[in-house]
């Protein structure tokens, strides 16, 4: 049974998405603040994060950034509708996935779902990737650069490994989507574009000094193969 810690301060909401959750597998634990979820999710091993941003005290993005210093638990944010720089600021801090409020609870069940099974996933037959000085282990989900560990959300890793996989090959974004997101890409939806800005900035450039993932523009993203 996956274990969720849903962080909100609307407790008659909390209350109904932790019913419908539980009434789908889930176990669900409650925090109605920011600093209190953030203690709690420091010290309890949570499977997924669900984390709204508009929290009293320390908000939803200040817990994340706090969080992501730590530990690299999947989460989940919930970003008020229509409001674009809560959701780029979230994906930018580290945050794997989005859903705007009020959201349906079967949305949300089935965005969890996809985190969860991404981040579970078992050792797969491929093997390790490399590319370069770069290599990603997805049976281990680690990523090595010139032999350095590189701390990955999962989001990020999936979608890094999409593009090794296919190493001097263009990734059109809505593959892109369905492999690190596990749902097609919506119209407007920067989240893949925010976790390639992440990947560039963990990277570096390669070391000759070019880019590592190059932006085919309205297309998606190749990553450079080595000469």
């Amino acid at each position: 049974m996956s274990h969720v810690l849903l962080v909100d301060d609307d407790q008659e909401l909390a209350g109904m998405l932790k019913e419908y959750l539980e009434g789908d597998g889930f176990r669900v634990t409650l925090s109605h603040d920011g600093d209190q979820g953030l203690v709690m999710a420091r010290q309890q091993e949570f499977d997924a994060l669900v984390l709204d941003v508009m929290l009293p005290g320390r908000d939803g993005l200040d817990v994340l950034r706090e969080l992501r210093r730590t530990r690299q638990t999947p989460v989940l944010m919930l970003t008020a509708r229509g409001d674009d720089v809560d959701t780029i600021v979230g994906l930018e801090l580290g945050a794997d996935d989005y859903l705007p409020k009020p959201c349906n609870p079967r949305v949300l069940v089935a965005r969890l779902r996809a985190l969860l099974r991404r981040g579970g996933r078992a050792a797969e037959p491929s093997g390790v990737q490399t590319a370069g000085d770069l290599s990603l282990d997805p049976g281990r989900r680690e990523v090595h650069l010139a032999g350095t560990t590189v701390e990955l959300t999962g989001t990020e890793f999936d979608v890094l490994l999409a593009l090794v996989r296919q190493a001097g090959h263009l990734v059109d974004k809505d593959k892109l989507s369905q492999e690190a997101l596990g749902r097609p890409l919506s119209p407007y939806d920067r989240s893949i574009d925010m976790h390639i800005s992440n990947l560039r900035r963990k990277l570096g450039p390669l070391p000759d000094g070019g880019p590592r993932i190059k932006t085919v523009r309205g297309a998606g993203y190749q990553y450079v193969a080595s000469a």
